[in-house]
């Protein structure tokens, strides 16, 4: 299927259906995003942020993943949102497609690594009091721990696709088996509040400085941004077995259990917050309700076990950046394409790209030197930019239908209308994550997202029509001829290299 369009199998193809969940599922991490945002949910809305947000979000992102499973499998190409939207609108919305996609992956990679830093910086001061620092010392502190984090996981993706699929089913695993030891744990052997129902979903007191109902909105980013990466399994298709099955299955299947899951794990959370005011003031709000609620040594422990999902996370973000950038390079459409799509002939890796993906996410967080809301920045421009992406594709479905060959999952006559619901969300949302986070606004709390989009575009539409319609005309074939045997013929065991003589 990928010989038909016109791809070569330079990728190892050693991924199996539930390699392929995992690692959007991973990305997607309730433990990293459920955790990372709790404050900011906390802060813009009190607890309705997890207990009403969340559902409210779950319920406006499944039509999304729904929509895209469809085109994903109809096309799995490692391309995935950018290949897509070539094929049904052209050169031009594919080449912004990819863009927005590359910034999204960028950007999210850098939420989830960044959040990880900041927890353990969390987890060092519960050991080493007043480190790290605060003001300049810190964020400078909090940025090495960030480096550092960010090649641990670039040596990883190094080491090939079984070592990434591996990882990526230990933190499938990891995830679903930490959320119940940590929900168990809070429900079982913690206090919680005498009318935790009641307190849950009518604590919406936001100490953002703006109206409680500005805050519940802006509240909704602590869900919308936990779903995000599941289009991971379109990015890893060409080295998943079966990807016009397994690819949407994936990202489906992802979004489904991270929203039951991750319910739970916030509810758990909510329902043991010990003074909300305490809460909130603390350096952070989860190991401060863990700590306070079940002992210092076991809040810890539960605490690690978030951490190592926030890393398996972060590891999983780079493999599925690294191959949107190798993807779209090898169809020439950035500069350095040539490097960009080089691979490891030992590894079967895109060595340069990972690089890339690594750099530019630690670029993006540098303003935390000077910014106080550089997370809720960063987490905004992750979505932002991906919720474009994956909704593109979507829109051009629905006003081409007749462009699109039919895969092995349709959604029938459900298509239409949840196409549609799904570009009006999104719609919605990139209005909604460009506004303050907090108020009255000043130049260190202001949100730089709709500044880091203008320049985009400032950058982008000039270069496209003064230059980039010239030469970029989409996906390249790489090979024309109609491949000699058929995927029945062809039995290579799960992890071999596919090779054009076999």
């Amino acid at each position: 299927m990928l010989h038909k369009l016109g791809y070569r199998q330079d990728l190892a193809r050693a991924m199996g259906g539930f390699s392929n969940f995992a690692i959007s599922f991973t990305i997607i991490s309730i433990l990293s995003g459920c955790l990372t945002l709790f404050s900011f949910g906390l802060t813009s809305a009190g607890t309705t942020a997890a207990s009403i947000g969340w559902p409210i979000v779950a319920l406006c992102v499944m039509p999304v993943a729904l929509s895209m499973a469809e085109i994903a499998s109809a096309y799995p190409t490692a391309g995935g949102l950018y290949y897509w939207a070539s094929k049904l609108g052209g050169p031009a919305w594919g080449w912004f497609t990819a863009w927005f996609n590359l910034i999204g992956q960028v950007a999210i990679t850098a939420g989830i690594v960044y959040g990880l830093s900041i927890f353990v910086d969390a987890l060092i001061n519960q050991f080493v009091p007043g480190f790290p620092a605060s003001g300049h010392a810190g964020a400078i502190a909090t940025l090495v721990i960030y480096a550092i984090i960010l090649l641990i996981g670039a040596f990883l993706n190094f080491a090939g696709v079984n070592v990434v699929s591996t990882l990526n089913s230990i933190s499938a695993w990891w995830h679903m088996i930490g959320v119940v030891i940590i929900v168990a744990a809070v429900l079982f052997f913690a206090p919680i509040h005498p009318h935790p129902w009641h307190f849950a979903y009518t604590t919406n007191q936001s100490s953002s400085g703006f109206p409680n109902w500005y805050g519940f909105l802006i509240g909704l980013l602590l869900a919308q941004y936990t779903f995000t990466g599941y289009d991971a399994s379109a990015h890893v298709s060409e080295e998943t077995v079966g990807a016009d099955k397994n690819a949407p299955r994936g990202i489906i299947l992802s979004v489904a259990v991270s929203a039951i899951a991750g319910y739970v794990l916030l509810m758990g959370l909510v329902f043991a917050i010990p003074d909300l005011t305490k809460t909130m003031d603390s350096t952070n709000p989860v190991l401060y309700i863990l700590t306070t609620r079940l002992g210092v040594s076991i809040g810890t422990a539960l605490f690690i076990i978030a951490l190592c999902a926030q890393f398996f996370c972060g590891t999983a973000s780079i493999t599925a950046n690294s191959r949107m950038i190798y993807a779209f390079a090898r169809d020439r459409g950035m500069p350095g394409w040539k490097k960009w799509s080089k691979i490891n002939k030992e590894k079967h890796v895109p060595t340069n790209a990972i690089w890339l993906a690594v750099v530019c996410a630690f670029i993006l967080a540098l303003p935390a030197l000077f910014s106080t809301v550089i997370y809720a920045a960063v987490t905004s421009i992750a979505t932002i930019g991906l919720y474009v992406a994956y909704v593109t594709p979507v829109f051009l479905r629905r006003i081409h239908p007749e462009r699109m060959p039919q895969g092995s999952f349709q959604l029938g006559k459900w298509g239409v209308f949840l196409g549609w619901w799904s570009v009006a969300w999104v719609i919605f949302i990139c209005i909604l994550f460009m506004l303050p986070t907090v108020g009255p606004v000043t130049l260190s709390n202001f949100n730089f997202t709709p500044v880091v989009l203008l320049i985009v575009f400032a950058f982008l539409v000039p270069w496209w029509f003064s230059s980039v319609k010239n030469w970029f005309h989409g996906p390249i074939r790489e090979i024309d001829e109609e491949p000699s045997v058929t995927t029945n013929q062809l039995q290579l065991p799960i992890g071999a290299p596919l090779k054009l003589d076999e």
